[in-house]
């Protein structure tokens, strides 16, 4: 049955590769369960909700993208985003993160009324490729000096601006995981973000500068502090109008850039070379925004970490769904995710900003138009 309805034989796949790819793709993107929450507690969100929160609506997404688009691709709060929510509505705009969750859901709405009426296509061919490229490389500069800051070696100067931090020993800490997770990049091992984390967490322990929790799994999941605090009358005002589309365009090329590539990937392509189901990918997107932002998260986008599942063979939604599920399991360890210090996530903060920053190869800087 569940070959028939994922079509895995016309898609030259089988349940075992399915589990496979799925499972890789969530060691790939585990990290955002750590990282999110290290990003949105700084605008002064419950730390242990948005974890719980973080698993939620990305299981929510991640499935639904399984069921109704068939399509192996996970999705979850996006990074960069998640950047832009905290440090540049909540902290630089003076904006409270109610009203700023009221600005995403209003941002998902938009996309999804330009999803349906087909004013997406014409809005993302009018911007240039290059103007595209430079907006990850500006975020992905911006999350990278984020993860300095959080991990001490950059600190505020009255006088320079900035300048190197003191080498403490949460900033050797710091060094450690970051020195982990790029070997195991370079060694292509999956999941080099996540082990990075927990290396540096377990050497945070040893240390004796966190605290082991008193319960490592918890059944009662409490997501109250942020479910459903969004201010959407808050941010229906003129002043919010550039903070909503700020984010729907920003989630818009995310996403379509993603989608592109991993869908090529796993050959989702028709005879012209469009994306198959590229409306539907959109509209789930769309609306994952506006869930996440009831439930008490940043913008909810598709995650490129979904072509490590593609490499391993994954064509269907059942890798989607496997991705989802492990969210959902994750959900249990909410205690334990909430002991790692913000030093032991800095570094995966410093190593997706690098990720996002590989797209300046592709900018011509030779033709100034």
């Amino acid at each position: 049955m569940l070959s028939r309805y994922f079509g895995l034989r016309e898609k030259q796949t089988n349940i075992k590769t399915e589990i496979v790819a799925g499972v890789t793709t969530f060691l790939t993107m585990a990290y955002i369960i750590l990282v999110n929450p290290a990003i949105l507690s700084d605008a002064g969100m419950d730390k242990s909700a948005v974890i719980a929160v973080t698993c939620i609506v990305s299981a929510i997404a991640t499935i639904a993208v399984g069921f109704f688009a068939n399509a192996p691709v996970a999705m979850a709060p996006g990074m960069g985003l998640n950047a832009f929510f905290a440090y540049s509505l909540v902290i630089g705009d003076k904006i409270n993160w109610q009203t700023a969750l009221g600005v995403v859901f209003l941002s998902g709405v938009f996309f999804l009324l330009l999803t349906l009426i087909g004013l997406r296509k014409k809005l993302v061919d009018a911007i240039p490729q290059e103007l595209v490229m430079a907006m990850s490389v500006g975020i992905g500069l911006f999350i990278t000096f984020i993860g300095l800051v959080n991990m001490g070696i950059v600190v505020k100067n009255d006088a320079t601006l900035v300048s190197a931090g003191k080498l403490t020993p949460t900033v050797i800490i710091g060094l450690f995981g970051l020195l982990v997770m790029v070997i195991l990049e370079m060694k292509k091992i999956k999941g080099s973000l996540l082990i990075g984390v927990a290396a540096a967490t377990g050497a945070a322990l040893l240390a004796g500068k966190v605290a082991w929790p008193e319960n490592v799994f918890d059944f009662h999941c409490d997501i109250s502090a942020v479910f459903f605090k969004l201010d959407i009358i808050g941010a229906l005002k003129w002043s919010m109008l550039g903070a909503i589309f700020s984010l729907m365009f920003m989630d818009m090329f995310d996403s379509v850039g993603t989608l592109a590539a991993c869908c090529h990937q796993a050959n989702m392509v028709n005879k012209d070379k469009t994306i198959k189901g590229l409306d539907r990918l959109l509209g789930i997107d769309a609306l994952a925004t506006m869930v996440g932002a009831l439930f008490g998260t940043s913008t909810t986008t598709a995650y490129l970490e979904s072509a490590s599942g593609i490499e391993q063979g994954g064509r269907s939604g059942l890798t989607s769904i496997v991705t989802g599920g492990l969210f959902l399991v994750s959900l249990l360890f909410v205690p334990l995710v909430g002991i790692v210090p913000g030093y032991a996530t800095a570094p995966a903060l410093i190593m997706v900003g690098l990720f996002m920053m590989k797209e300046i190869s592709n900018i011509n800087f030779g033709d100034i138009e």
